[in-house]
């Protein structure tokens, strides 16, 4: 059973950083490519960010380019998502995702999906 464990959400002030970590279990993870996606109130679910299986290679959304930045841990069977210098509009519930390669900006495309983790920014 794949499990998908989003942590690290919270509150913070606009220009403040937080640090998002999805801990999986149930799948090969390194055979994975994962993302981060978020959404809004009212707003459709978003692309963010997303991660090659090795960690060499990522892709980010326009949105948050420089300002957000994904890794992972293969050890450790972690993906994160630091995120600087963040603004009200950030203001989402954010979602880890798996998907075999290649990687994808498309929510269709991920095969498994954690609970979320509530990121509110405040202006």
């Amino acid at each position: 059973q794949v499990q998908l464990m989003e942590s690290g959400g919270g509150l913070v002030q606009a220009g403040g950083s937080l640090k998002l970590s999805c801990a999986a279990s149930g799948l090969t993870f390194n055979a994975y490519a994962m993302g981060w996606f978020r959404q809004a109130p009212g707003r459709e679910r978003e692309f963010a960010a997303t991660v090659s299986m090795t960690g060499a290679s990522t892709y980010y959304a326009n949105s948050v380019k420089g300002r957000f930045t994904i890794s992972r841990d293969n050890a450790k069977n972690t993906v994160y998502l630091q995120m600087n210098s963040l603004k009200p509009e950030d203001t989402a519930v954010y979602y880890c995702a798996a998907k075999r390669w290649p990687w994808s900006d498309s929510v269709t495309a991920y095969d498994y999906w954690g609970q979320g983790t509530q990121v509110t920014v405040s202006s």
